[in-house]
């Protein structure tokens, strides 16, 4: 019987999070953390840019590449969502790289691509927000 329950249950399991590669060639220093949009979002996204990283794309999401702890102290605007390491959550497939850079750096800057994300969305960047007491 409780065979039978550990099979059951391994069909319903969700595909492991899948981890953004880097293309070859590239250095991470700084190691590697993820910031996604919904795809209709990505093309508004690129021209507000100073400069792109390492882009991905699975056909519901684009994906850039930016430093570890580029969450810290910023609030990304829904629907944005931060992987921690670059890991694309329930994924049956690994996203398409749609973008490199020229460079060996992979990384996309976070706060233009934070503020371009915060206009996008009609979200006030967390250091603008008023303080409540």
């Amino acid at each position: 019987m409780d065979t039978l329950v550990r099979l059951r249950r391994g069909l319903h399991t969700p595909p492991a999070p899948r981890r953004l590669a880097v293309p070859d060639g590239m250095t991470t220093p700084l190691g590697c953390d993820a910031v996604a949009v919904p795809a209709h979002f990505g093309p508004l996204v690129l021209p507000r840019l100073p400069r792109v990283g390492c882009v991905y794309a699975d056909g519901t999401h684009w994906w850039w590449i930016v430093p570890s702890d580029s969450d810290y102290a910023l609030e990304w605007p829904a629907p944005a969502h931060y992987a921690t390491g670059a890991l694309v959550p329930d994924s049956a497939r690994t996203p398409d790289l749609i973008h490199r850079p020229d460079d060996t750096v992979p990384y996309t800057p976070p706060i233009p691509l934070y503020l371009a994300l915060c206009r996008l969305m009609g979200t006030t960047p967390t250091w603008s927000r008023p303080i409540s007491a």
